[in-house]
């Protein structure tokens, strides 16, 4: 299944990496203060060093945290804590790769779909992961391949979704779209999406897209302002592969992953998603579940 809530096993936590939003010193306190909560059941804390811009931030340049290479986490890591919001968390997603290890998010963004826990719960909650009294919610993540001829330009490891758009003042582009093989369509369109359950909350429900729960095992391709109406989202089956193919010719267009990293496509490049074999585990809050922040976040009822 895509997304899975299931009992934990009951590890031993001897190590944490600790993730925090960019440049939010607040966020940074809180990391500190983790790392001495930490230190006293004797357990390591890992993080991200400071930018010049942060160490001004006052006492957070005397954080107990020993720094980390951008980018990589050590094989000893047993838990991560995201201090951010969901941007932060989505770009933990390539900080993890094919590790599967617990994901702790505490929200510091304006969102919150996925670093669902508020400050003041962290210290419980943490509590709980080091009891093993936690569940998992086990999210899909896809592996997505950009290929140009016989070569494969860049490999990613996605959570939210794979964008393919034009430039602001591009026209229409024409994205063939293949399922297993099978061709599907050739939309022209301002550009595709290819969604998660756990995107399909983000742009992909913007471009009217629907939401799709969790645990559907299921992704979304949802065209962008497509040129023939009847042209709608299609929902298909997760253990597929699905290529993209840009067909059109001298038109600026980009391949965006989770709209945080970003390529140029040229005429007849592709791009190929199929689901990654491991997922992000995020540690589930108790005292909420999707619909609760599904109606908070999208302000149903208001």
């Amino acid at each position: 299944m895509n997304s899975q809530l299931e009992p934990a096993p009951k590890p031993v936590v001897k190590s944490v990496r600790v993730v925090v939003k960019p440049r939010h010193a607040e966020a940074w306190r809180t990391a500190c203060e983790l790392a001495g909560w930490f230190a006293e059941r004797g357990i390591k804390t890992f993080g991200e060093p400071l930018s010049q811009s942060e160490k001004f931030a006052g006492d957070i340049n005397f954080c107990d945290i020993s720094a980390v290479e951008n980018g990589r986490i050590g094989e000893d890591v047993d838990l991560l804590v995201v201090l951010g919001g969901d941007g932060t968390m989505i770009a933990t997603v390539r900080i993890v790769g094919d590790r599967e290890i617990p994901v702790l998010g505490i929200n510091y963004g304006s969102l919150g779909y996925l670093t669902e826990f508020r400050i003041e719960e962290m210290f419980a909650a943490l509590e709980e992961i080091l009891a093993g009294n936690y569940e998992l919610d086990r999210r899909v993540t896809l592996r997505v391949e950009h290929l140009r001829g016989d070569g494969v330009l860049s490999s990613n490891r996605v959570l939210n979704d794979v964008v393919i758009n034009k430039a602001a003042l591009a026209r229409i582009i024409e994205i063939e779209t293949r399922f297993n093989q099978m061709f599907v369509n050739a939309f022209r369109a301002d550009g595709l999406i290819v969604s998660t359950p756990t995107g399909s909350t983000a742009y992909n429900l913007s471009a009217g897209g629907p939401i799709v729960f969790p645990t559907m095992n299921a992704l979304v391709i949802t065209p962008i302002c497509p040129f023939t109406l009847s042209n709608r989202p299609i929902v298909m089956p997760d253990d597929a592969i699905i290529e993209l193919q840009l067909n059109t010719m001298g038109e600026e267009v980009i391949l965006t992953l989770d709209g945080q990293v970003g390529y140029e496509l040229q005429t007849n490049d592709i791009v190929r998603i199929r689901k990654s074999k491991t997922t992000f585990n995020l540690v589930q809050p108790h005292n909420r579940n999707y619909f609760d922040v599904l109606r908070d976040k999208l302000r149903w009822g208001r």
